[in-house]
């Protein structure tokens, strides 16, 4: 009997499928038992009929830690594929069963405008009855990674590249000003710095908030890094003269115009320009009110 005939006379269960995903993602039985809340003799068993179905060894037991054979590689890429569109087609299935969903996850970016996002959400929501929004703060990588991961819906931050399939719409322009207090940097070092000069300085930096994240954004190679939250934590650190570092143009304007911070912007260090958008995946499925929500967001930046 084919390899074909087996599949269609016996079919594959999705639990054995699941387990045999998870021992080559953890790299042994018992971390992908823990991984699925199963024994570890039962996921030991899933994988065992799994091989007997196809007649494949699908993995290399022989060592300290269980890797996948040649052709347990080549069955695996397409047993990943499989799996993420059954988790899919469940959750649309569930949107579907449920109508509209309960809970919609926001996640707002430390570059994120409260004033300009706040009210648009308020607009929104106040029109709202069965759908709670659950709204959370991240910083630098984390709202991307928490689009990655799945565990939000929607994310207001800094548009870039990502490793998932993501639509989004534009809102605004920020632009992320290098300042200091009056005095902190010694008059000799002239107008048009350097980075290498700012070297001996406290350079305030906002914490990477992603899991396992290190993105480093305007960092001076050899500073000594103040790390903080927020841009909130790291304006009154500069306004207190305890750090240099950069901050988005709407948060610093009126400092800026008072006094209170000064602009060490140069040839060589002329800050960025981010662009703020809204995204989402798009290789997701959608509850009604996170597609109102989008409508809603579309319609009032329409030619973003």
């Amino acid at each position: 009997m084919s390899v074909d005939e087996s599949y269609q006379d016996d079919g594959l269960k999705l639990h054995d499928l699941r387990c045999f995903d998870a021992v080559v993602r953890t790299g042994s039985f018992q971390a992908a038992a823990a991984a699925l809340h199963r024994t570890h003799p039962s996921v030991f068993a899933a994988v065992g009929r799994l091989e007997a179905r196809l007649r494949l060894v699908l993995l290399d037991r022989s060592g300290y830690r269980v890797l996948p054979t040649e052709a347990g590689r080549s069955f695996h890429a397409h047993v990943g594929a499989s799996l993420a569109e059954i988790a899919r087609l469940s959750a649309h299935a569930r949107l579907l069963a449920g109508g509209e969903e309960p809970v919609l996850r926001v996640v707002l970016g430390d570059l994120c405008p409260l004033p300009v996002v706040l009210p648009l959400l308020s607009e929104f929501f106040a029109g709202v009855a069965a759908t709670r929004l659950h709204l959370d703060y991240e910083a630098v990588g984390g709202p991307a990674g928490r689009l990655r991961h799945g565990t939000a819906d929607l994310i207001f931050h800094r548009a870039e590249a990502m490793a998932v399939p993501v639509e989004r719409i534009d809102l605004a322009e920020i632009r992320l000003v290098p300042v200091a207090a009056p005095g902190f940097l010694p008059p000799h070092l002239g107008p048009d710095l350097r980075p290498d000069q700012l070297r001996p300085f406290t350079q305030c930096v906002i914490r990477d908030s992603a899991r396992g994240g290190n993105e480093d954004h305007f960092l001076v190679p050899g500073a000594h890094p103040c790390s903080v939250p927020d841009h909130a934590m790291k304006r009154e650190l500069i306004l207190h003269g305890m750090g240099w570092g950069h901050l988005p143009d709407f948060m610093v304007a009126g400092d800026l115009e008072a006094g209170r911070l000064v602009r060490i912007r140069g040839r060589h260090l002329p800050g960025g320009v981010e662009i703020l958008a809204a995204s989402r995946r798009s290789d997701l499925p959608h509850g009604p009110v996170a597609e109102r929500l989008w409508r809603h967001l579309r319609a009032r930046f329409p030619g973003r």
